[in-house]
């Protein structure tokens, strides 16, 4: 006589349910790891943040070479309007005939434009790369600069803000742990 025997297992894990398949967030399944990486590597390769950026330039200090060059690629009443201290401008309409004589290829060109809802900085990482430079872009741009607390120049001075709570600690040389 053969013997059967059930065994009933309790799991805490998630469960793949028809409900699972409505969830918006789940809706598409993640990537596998491996494309993960791939993609999020890829990303880095592409952008810098705000953070990441004034925090090299100040280690570099004033006049210091951070190992990039960035540039602020708006009009020149948006740079009046304000700009980061120590970038270039270079209006993206001017790419093509000034960035041969103002920007070496061989160090690296970070752009920013206004900020998320702008893609100016975009099409000039576009425009550099096609002339062969490497190129990151300055997630946020200069909106985010501003409102993360750093300092920033005008047509009339230096000027600085403090930080949003919503997008930096407020408190004196906090980290956000990024």
């Amino acid at each position: 006589m053969t013997s059967t025997t059930t065994t009933t297992t309790t799991s805490t894990a998630p469960r793949a349910t028809a409900a699972a398949t409505v969830n918006p967030v789940l809706r598409v399944p993640p990537a596998a790891p491996a494309e993960a990486a791939a993609h999020f590597s890829a990303s880095l390769a592409f952008h810098a943040d705000v953070s990441d950026v004034a925090a090299a330039l100040a280690e570099a200090g004033p006049g210091g070479d951070p190992g990039f060059v960035l540039v602020d690629t708006r009009s020149t009443e948006s740079w009046d309007q304000g700009h980061i201290p120590g970038a270039l401008h270079l209006p993206t309409a001017q790419i093509p005939q000034s960035a041969g004589r103002l920007l070496d290829p061989a160090v690296p060109v970070v752009t920013y434009c206004w900020g998320p809802g702008c893609n100016g900085a975009t099409r000039a990482a576009l425009a550099l790369s096609l002339l062969g430079h490497r190129v990151k872009e300055m997630l946020g741009g200069f909106e985010y600069w501003v409102r993360e607390g750093f300092a920033y120049e005008t047509a009339e001075g230096g000027e600085r803000r403090d930080p949003d709570p919503l997008t930096a600690p407020v408190a004196a040389d906090a980290d956000c742990g990024c």
